[in-house]
């Protein structure tokens, strides 16, 4: 029995991967990130992430200005050894769609809100080096969500990005209801979760 070739993505460049190689490397797994040049593979989600990103992403969408656009999974460019694909990301409206650019995801200076829904997998990367990059890239807002104790309520945890220090604080624990002013005025009841 003659064992089967590796693919090319599983034997990383000396210095690791960029952001570039993402769009070049064929037949990677689906909603694959890029942190600190590592190749991150997501696993299937447990039942609690999808309704809570489903339940904020519903929320947003019915409080967003019409100068920002809620989007889902969808790739970010940080820098060149960093692209991860938040749950959630709250973008610029873009130009026209003729004049867009033809690369995948967005940039982070487009991005005013990142949402992590926090999986038993992930959550390292969510708690402590996802958010790290977040802030250096210079995004102003960062929620993470959690499962909140033995229920199946949410819990998000709301930070703000300090321009003196770069790095965010965090600016409020929501269990029941998430209201808050900014980046604009978000009002989710977060028990909406049961009927989901």
């Amino acid at each position: 029995m003659t064992a089967e070739p590796l693919p090319a993505w599983a034997i990383p460049p000396r210095g690791g991967f960029t952001s570039d190689d993402l769009d070049r490397i064929p037949d990677l797994p689906p909603h694959t990130e890029l942190i600190d040049g590592s190749l991150v593979f997501v696993s299937p989600q447990k039942s609690f992430h999808s309704p809570a990103m489903y339940l904020l992403e519903q929320g947003l969408r019915a409080t967003a200005p019409e100068t920002l656009r809620v989007r889902r999974e969808m790739s970010l460019v940080l820098n060149t050894r960093n692209r991860p694909e938040p749950d959630l990301v709250l973008v610029r409206a873009r130009r026209p769609r003729a004049t867009r650019p033809t690369r995948p995801g967005y940039q982070a200076a487009d991005a005013v809100l990142v949402v992590e829904v926090v999986s038993p997998d992930s959550e390292e990367r969510d708690r402590k080096r996802k958010p790290q990059l977040y802030a250096e890239a210079g995004i102003p807002h960062f929620w993470r969500v959690e499962k909140g104790g033995e229920g199946r309520l949410p819990v998000v945890y709301v930070f703000e990005r300090e321009p003196a220090t770069g790095a965010y604080i965090a600016t409020g624990i929501h269990h029941d209801r998430l209201k808050v002013s900014v980046p604009f005025a978000v009002d989710i009841d977060l028990s909406g979760i049961d009927r989901l």
